[in-house]
């Protein structure tokens, strides 16, 4: 017989503090997640038996710390299979997968659990719970709904079957896109290909060949080196090749393997199928439940009301553009291809600067150093470096700590594109802020990108934009670790609507234009000088550059997934390819070649949460620039009063109350989209 693992001989069953990352392997994941699955049933059993009264503390708390400790380590396997995607890792994954979307699955669906949470609602105790408390009680109840309790008992295996296909088609559309990625390069060995190409991008294609042991300078089509050729490569042809590779990815043009056609259309068909299961018309309006948006027309009256603001700055855009690609670039026709490098010599042209020239003011520790400052200055805190184990020796940990030296939270940052990490950016939460019986646990968080790693004896330099991307992540990081509630259900992310997280990620995004930021976050990669006054003023003169054709782009995204998840039949003859040529038709103003896949590769939505809910982006940062717009009418972007407010009322409180309560909180007052528009330059300030 097989002894039963443990803290000691299974790293990922200790919960004693941080991850074990030194110690905890795949060969771990099946026997600890089994044992904490075991436990979790047993302990459901128990709590729904007739015995154990409807009360938080003898049943909702101790379900809570059951649940978390699973939570906790499976949040630990996902992770790895997300920055380390080896074959061993991938295995022990997906191994475990179906089994844990099957617990969460059951849980959902198990009358004895949501028939304890209504009594506990309809007791004498509810009264006199927390609002936290209160809101989590509630929030269950209607999650139970979401997950099927109330089917007829025949229908819950199939919307249990459902649910582990849906979660384990997401993961196989990430894999197939992060595959298909790895397996196109591009080597270049005639040198007069590469004109126009930073040199620093230009060592590491070269550094990336030598790697491979082949001659010449190898291109991919991660961020750090497909993006810089699209922007600065002169050679047409070359940018033509990356950019059909990029367009083409985990489509029927490569391998059939990897083609993730088939399943886009068996996830669509399977989220419309639970969505009627459920009494739905469709998926979107079960997305919606649990969000801030009442109802998809509203959500459609939302974009399309902007989309009529936005498209006539986005065509002038173009057409400008186009003008310019014509007279001072000989290209007749502008290409999609065409498209990144005409722009930024447009800016260039236009502003005087590049944003190659940008990107070597940003070193990699003044960047932190920078970030950490306004996070200290705005918020009260102070963050120091810290240690940890690590799952790769590019990740660098840190602590977030009050004035006087007591410990808030501790957060990994992993800065660097590897071909065994998936792409984008993103923050997750490895442990979550919550009241146990040693005291308050304190939250983790890991803030991950994909930017260049340094290159030679060079320090990692960022473009402006990987700026605002750090700063983004951290926003979210911040919303984790910040919080103040102390009870799991609620706490920091925690049972935010999903259209209103991304409020204080956007919201970090403006100190990327606050001089007195730049001023003190930069130091040239050769001579350690500050960023220039004069080239900031450049940089904010183009802030707002083709800003039509960038808010246009993100409509098209959104109300592609809306109508693809509410006005869409899988079953029907018309293609998910003609949905989006349709919306294009509406909003767009750059039309793609018919051989473009972008559905292949758009993992928001088929393979991360923004399923019927891509809109939040555009939602959000409606809110997060009328939350900025309070300091600005303060006069200073640092007002502590304004910042001691902003904390309260938005990060701290997590889920305890609806966003739009927070918002009212901080502003007084509904949300308007005028401060938006202001900062987009499509209304006078």
């Amino acid at each position: 017989m097989t002894a039963r693992p443990d803290a000691s001989t299974n790293a990922l069953l200790d919960f004693s503090g941080l991850p074990r990352f030194d110690a905890i392997t795949p060969s771990d994941v099946q026997p600890a997640i089994d044992l904490l699955l075991a436990n979790n049933r047993a302990l459901v059993e128990r709590l729904t038996s007739d015995e154990v009264a409807a009360t938080w503390s003898t049943f909702a708390a101790p379900l809570a710390d059951e649940i978390e400790q699973l939570s906790r380590a499976w949040g630990v396997v996902g992770h790895l299979h997300s920055v380390n995607d080896i074959p061993a890792w991938r295995e022990a994954y997906n191994g475990m997968l179906p089994e844990v979307s099957r617990f969460f699955a059951e849980l959902g669906q198990n009358l004895k659990l949501f028939a304890k949470y209504k009594a506990m609602r309809e007791s004498a105790e509810y009264a006199t719970l927390t609002p936290a408390q209160r809101k989590i009680v509630d929030n269950e109840i209607r999650d139970f709904r979401l997950s099927g309790a109330e089917l007829p008992e025949d229908q819950k295996p199939r919307f249990q079957a459902i649910s582990e296909e849906l979660a384990s088609l997401s993961a196989k559309f990430s894999e197939n896109l992060l595959d298909a990625t790895n397996a196109f390069a591009q080597f270049v060995t005639d040198e007069a290909k590469l004109a126009g190409i930073p040199d620093d991008v230009r060592q590491a294609a070269r550094e990336a060949a030598e790697k491979d042991g082949k001659p010449g300078w190898k291109f991919t089509l991660h961020m750090p080196s497909y993006l810089p050729v699209m922007q600065y490569a002169e050679d047409r042809e070359l940018r033509a090749t990356m950019y059909r590779a990029y367009a083409t990815r985990a489509a029927e043009f490569g391998p059939t393997e990897l083609d993730n056609t088939p399943l886009i259309t068996k996830i669509l068909e399977l989220r419309q199928e639970e969505a009627r299961m459920l009494g739905y018309g469709n998926f979107a309006e079960v997305s919606l439940v649990p969000k801030m948006a009442e109802s998809v027309p509203q959500v459609l009256a939302f974009l399309r009301d902007l989309a009529t603001k936005a498209k006539p700055f986005a065509e002038k855009d173009i057409a400008e553009l186009r003008a310019f690609a014509k007279e001072e670039l000989r290209l007749d026709t502008l290409e999609p291809w065409d498209v990144g490098f005409a722009s930024e010599k447009l800016l260039q042209a236009r502003y005087a600067f590049s944003e190659q020239e940008v990107k070597r003011y940003f070193t990699e520790d003044k960047v932190l150093g920078g970030l950490f400052r306004v996070v200290e200055t705005l918020f009260g805190v102070r963050l120091k470096a810290d240690s940890a184990p690590v799952w790769h020796e590019d990740v660098r940990f840190f602590r977030i700590e009050t004035p006087d030296g007591a410990l808030i939270g501790q957060f990994y940052i992993d800065l660097y594109a590897r071909e065994t990490k998936r792409g984008g950016a993103w923050m997750d939460e490895a442990i979550t802020r919550r009241r146990v019986v040693a005291g308050i646990q304190t939250p983790i968080a890991y803030i991950n990108c994909n930017f260049s790693r340094p290159v030679g004896d060079k320090p990692a330099t960022f473009s402006h934009d990987d700026v605002i991307t750090l700063f983004h992540e951290t926003g979210h990081g911040l919303h984790h670790l910040l919080t103040q509630v102390d009870e799991l259900g609620v706490s920091g992310i925690h049972g935010v609507e999903w259209d209103a997280v991304e409020l204080p990620s956007q919201f970090m995004e403006n100190y990327c234009w606050e001089w007195q930021v730049l001023e003190q976050m930069t130091a040239h990669v050769d001579s350690g000088a500050p960023l220039p006054r004069e080239l900031f003023d450049k940089m904010l003169a183009a802030k707002n550059f083709q800003s039509g054709m960038q808010t246009v782009r993100q409509i098209e995204f959104s109300l592609f997934d809306l109508l693809l998840h509410s006005d869409f039949d899988p079953s029907a003859q018309k293609a998910v390819l003609e949905l989006l040529k349709e919306v294009r038709d509406e909003v767009a103003v750059i039309i793609p070649p018919e051989w473009h896949r972008f559905p292949n590769s758009f993992s928001h939505i088929f393979a991360g949460g923004y399923s019927a809910g891509y809109f939040s982006y555009k939602w959000a940062e409606v809110l997060s620039a009328d939350c900025y717009a309070a300091f600005e009418e303060a006069g200073n972007p640092f007002d502590q009063i304004t910042g001691k407010r902003f904390l309260d009322e938005i990060i701290a409180a997590g889920g305890t109350r609806p966003a739009l309560d927070n918002f009212r909180a901080f502003r007084g007052r509904e949300p308007k989209v005028d401060a938006l528009l202001r900062h987009n330059g499509m209304i006078s300030a």
